[in-house]
């Protein structure tokens, strides 16, 4: 390979299933690198990355990492992204501002199915991408099976660059596929060059084929040689897989075992010398060249005592220290390397800085002195699949915990949370119990704000089934001016979705006019809280006759008359609980798409049907309707029996009617909470 000119700073990304070894990898490509002298470890909880208690508490990765180091001269960043797909917004908002992204995943069939969702990202936005199959040293069975796998998932082609040299059950080394040399792995040290064994001999010339026919298929003068069985020079191929891979064309392949850092020189060189320059990843991303200094925020972090950090890749220009930015001035600027900040005083074209104190700014914006650069293509937030219902433990935190809220959810769009009016409930929602649990741990440890969570309140309704005429009278003598109200009213069903309307028949002024409102406002509400305990939907009230006194009555004497005769006459209408149904449209690969049929019906859901899922190659979506009560951890078991992967949105469709034993239930334990 020809000498390689250093290039302006570039971004990788590290993302992958969770326990794919990638913060073992961002150790050893630092220690690789000499920015540590010692690998941290997960279990001794030292590592640059997973450096939050939160992180440190689950032995994983909960937010993005950011780690900016030299290699050879020349400026790298690496954003060790969370694994778990409950925080995958972490990792969506950390690839739109990478040069390339490292998918970090294990072989074999189950684990390769997990990197679906990042490789339909990376496939959507266009991302340049590699695969790096990690623990090679402990999961050598079915290389090529996995391989293939891999490929069923992936748009893009995948081209292997390297096959593993397999001894009985392990794997000691490499042979690259480019220059077709071997090397075997030694624990902690460089590999060793060694002579092709004949075990791989065949497999190589396979492969080799393979890996050019499949680049020649983006170069023509590539194609027209080995159309004429012309072997090309190896500096020739290395030139044609970097543009592949720079236009996104192809997915190469590497192998290794991050652990005892094998693969990780080779790792890095292909990086080095096939990753995209910041000005390629401009055009990707539709930013001119040239004009002013341009930076877009893609993490946002409310540190416990720094305050807000805005991390920001810089597209074009120079930010020095004091620039006002989008109206804002930055009270510093830092160069990371996981929790540890540097100060910096400028920062150039594709370097990665945090910019201290920009309160109004949020993850995805673009930064400039003139504020007139607007963010295009920014993934929307994740659709919340789990909900919580909250309350801080001290009484005294109420008042804070909406602004603690607040500052989450500025880091992190896929949480949201808000007051329910019908259970009188705040709900935070997210992708999972674990993501909750690490907002929640986060409000804990940042904020000092202690919060306890249950399962939210099912919005129950309630309607009636027959018609009943109901008088009552409000009569109170207590000295001077009493009370006196007297109202017939007609209560009747109305078909579902009508609401509630109120209508009067009064002749002669039996009832004055005066007094009317207030027969209305008794009646709604009463219709707050009907006989079962829920809201009352879907019924006609009119009042026809009444009688009223001169001296006594009153709109307050009315409005109590109403409430009388709805609480004696509801009970006789035949009063039927109503449950709220959803639209689900659940997405799988299609294998567990029998799984999902069950997981429906199981939950007292109604099979719509299924197609295959429009974009997604390989997947399909169910649809069905589910009881809202059936959809609060529908998320835990749908990923139980989809190695994690499957996804759900809904929508309210309707009310329906809930009777027996369930009903009873849900009655008795609305009566018992009140």
């Amino acid at each position: 390979m020809t000498h390689k000119a250093p290039s302006a700073p570039r971004c990788a990304a590290l993302v992958g299933p969770y326990l794919s070894g990638k913060t073992t990898l961002l150790e050893s490509i630092l220690h690789t690198a000499g920015v540590v002298g010692r690998k941290g470890s997960i279990k001794d909880g030292n590592t640059v990355g997973d450096w939050s208690p939160e992180a440190r508490a689950r032995q994983m990765s909960t937010e993005v990492t950011v780690s900016s180091f030299k290699y050879l001269d020349e400026d790298w960043t690496i954003l060790d992204c969370p694994g778990s797909i409950e925080l995958a917004q972490e990792a969506y908002s950390a690839l739109m501002a990478v040069d390339v992204a490292v998918v970090v995943c294990e072989s074999g069939i189950d684990k390769v199915l997990t990197v679906a969702p990042l490789l339909r990202f990376l496939s959507d936005h266009a991302i340049p991408h590699l695969i790096f199959v990690n623990k090679m040293d402990t999961q050598a069975s079915d290389i090529r099976e996995s391989i293939q796998a891999l490929q069923n998932l992936s748009e893009k082609p995948l081209v292997l660059r390297e096959i593993p040299i397999q001894e009985a059950e392990t794997v000691t080394g490499l042979v690259d596929l480019v220059s077709q040399r071997a090397f075997k792995w030694s624990s902690d040290s460089s590999s060793q060059e060694i002579e092709v064994p004949d075990s791989v001999k065949d497999w190589l010339e396979e492969a080799r084929q393979q890996m050019l026919e499949a680049v020649a298929d983006f170069d023509d003068t590539l194609l027209e040689k080995l159309l004429e069985d012309e072997v090309p020079d190896t500096d020739e191929v290395y030139e044609n897989m970097a543009g592949a891979l720079q236009e996104a064309h192809i997915v190469p392949v590497l192998f290794g075992a991050a652990e005892h850092e094998n693969g990780i020189t080779r790792l890095l060189k292909a990086l080095r010398h096939e990753a995209p320059e910041v000005a390629k990843t401009l055009e990707r991303v539709g930013i001119e060249p040239t004009g002013e200094p341009v930076s877009q925020v893609f993490k946002t972090l409310h540190a416990a005592h720094t305050g807000k950090l805005s991390f920001a890749r810089v597209w074009r220009g120079e930010i020095a220290e004091g620039v006002t930015l989008n109206g804002e001035r930055p009270s510093g600027m830092f160069e990371m390397l996981g929790h540890k900040q540097e100060k910096v005083s400028k920062a150039g074209p594709g370097e990665v800085v945090a910019f201290a104190r920009m309160d109004s700014i949020n993850t995805g914006d673009m930064l400039s002195p003139s504020g007139g650069v607007k963010a295009e293509d920014w993934p929307a937030p994740l659709t919340p699949l789990y909900s919580k219902a909250i309350h801080a433990e001290q009484r005294s935190d109420e008042v804070k915990l909406t602004g603690a809220l607040a500052r989450l959810v500025d880091e992190d769009p896929s949480l949201s949370f808000e007051p329910i009016q019908d259970t009188s409930e705040l709900v935070i929602s997210g992708q999972g119990d674990m993501h909750l649990q690490v907002a929640l741990d986060r409000m804990k440890n940042r904020f000092g704000l202690a919060v306890a969570s249950h399962s939210p309140q099912v919005p129950y309704k309630e309607t009636i089934r027959k018609p009943v005429s109901q008088h009552a009278r409000h009569k109170k003598q207590s000295g001077g001016h009493g009370q006196f109200g007297d109202v017939h009213l007609d209560i009747k069903p109305l078909p579902r979705g009508s609401g509630i309307t109120f209508d009067d028949s009064i002749t002669g002024g039996v009832v004055p006019k005066q007094y009317i409102p207030a027969v209305e406002a008794g009646v709604r509400e009463y219709t707050r809280r009907g006989p079962l305990g829920f809201p009352v939907v879907d019924l006609a009230v009119t009042l026809t006759d009444g009688q009223y006194h001169t001296v006594d009555s009153s709109d307050m004497a009315f409005k109590q008359a109403a409430q009388l005769a709805m609480r004696e006459g509801m009970p006789k209408c035949s009063p039927v609980l109503l449950e709220p149904i959803l639209n689900v449209y659940i997405s799988v690969p299609t294998e567990f798409t029998s799984r999902v049929q069950r997981l429906v019906s199981g939950r007292r859901g109604q099979l719509l049907g299924f197609d295959a899922k429009p974009g997604w190659k390989g997947w399909d979506e169910v649809a069905a309707h589910i009881p809202q009560s059936e959809t609060y951890d529908l998320i835990n078991e749908l990923r139980s029996v989809t190695l994690g992967i499957g996804f759900f949105r809904s929508s309210f469709d309707h009310l329906h009617e809930l009777s027996g034993k369930l009903a009873d239930d849900v009655v008795a334990a609305r009566a018992a909470d009140n």
